[in-house]
């Protein structure tokens, strides 16, 4: 069964990854729904310095990500439901090995979609 029982942990975080535009804050939060789960969007857990960097087209590096990715494991960690729902890029499999530090059992979901309906999605944006 999908959602079967876990074995070792209290909790299970479905991790939504994949490359900006692919839907994963949407797909996440149909499935936090669905299984009545809490919703996490990776983004709410960056620092300001990362916020700083990423508003003015730097892109982010190892270190940079560092501290995003541990306060994103110890909010899975820290959350008292039962079913999380994570949406998060994590595209490098280090990223996602700290995230699998959580209190938690982690599954991954990886979202993906063409080049061209990508680029639709990311030139529809406005909050981006």
């Amino acid at each position: 069964m999908f959602l079967s029982p876990m074995a070792d942990k209290d909790k299970i975080a479905f991790l939504f990854i994949g490359v900006c535009g692919c839907g994963k804050s949407t797909i996440a939060e149909a499935f936090a729904r669905a299984v009545g789960g809490e919703i996490l969007d990776g983004d709410d857990f960056h620092p300001p310095a990362n916020v700083e960097k990423m508003s003015a087209g730097i892109p982010l590096d190892d270190r940079d990500r560092a501290e995003w990715l541990a306060a994103l494991r110890d909010a899975i960690s820290a959350s008292p439901e039962e079913r999380l729902c994570v949406a998060c890029s994590a595209l490098k499999k280090s990223y996602r090995d700290v995230l699998r530090e959580a209190a938690a059992e982690v599954r991954i979901i990886y979202l993906h979609g063409t080049r061209e309906l990508l680029q639709q999605r990311l030139e529809a944006r406005s909050d981006h």
